[in-house]
């Protein structure tokens, strides 16, 4: 159960959104209010956590109208031939944050799989096992802390080697 009144008024819609998905999926999640950061280490410190706790959700676009979602450290980078080979592909690309928007129903800096409309697969960098990391909570100005493992489980996700 969410550790945040799903019924907030003062929530965005995307972050009621991301909160009852989570708690139809069984998927604990905090969410925190936070001022605006200009860089992924100053969310961090904001938050109080360490940059490779904070979480990055890229959308990832594998054809046409076919994406998913690959959950990287913040302190780490996306590693593009491992993603490839483990899909399979020879191309992928990232989507502008227009076609990110309309993929996930998410503005960048706010995406995260959970509630995301429709769902799209996720691919979770193996290092983020077992942590609790912060990630985008579906609005500006909130993020969402979840345990990794919970995740997976709650999305049936794939944790693999996907990142520098």
């Amino acid at each position: 159960m969410s550790k945040v009144d799903q019924h907030d008024d003062s929530h965005p819609a995307g972050v009621q959104r991301m909160l009852t998905a989570a708690a139809e999926r069984g998927l604990p999640v905090e969410v925190r209010r936070r001022p605006p950061a200009r860089s992924l280490p100053e969310a961090a410190e904001l938050l109080g956590i360490r940059p490779q706790d904070l979480a990055k959700t890229l959308v990832i676009k594998r054809g046409q109208d076919n994406y998913l979602f690959a959950v990287i450290g913040g302190d780490r980078q996306l590693a593009w031939p491992k993603l490839r080979a483990l899909l399979g592909v020879n191309k992928l690309s990232m989507p502008t944050a227009e076609v990110a928007l309309e993929a996930t129903g998410y503005e960048r800096g706010t995406i995260t799989p959970v509630g995301s409309v429709p769902v799209w697969p996720v691919f979770v960098d193996e290092r983020l096992a077992g942590a609790r990391v912060a990630m985008g909570a579906g609005g500006h100005g909130f993020s969402s802390f979840v345990e990794v493992d919970d995740l997976v489980a709650a999305y049936g996700a794939t944790v693999a080697d996907i990142a520098d």
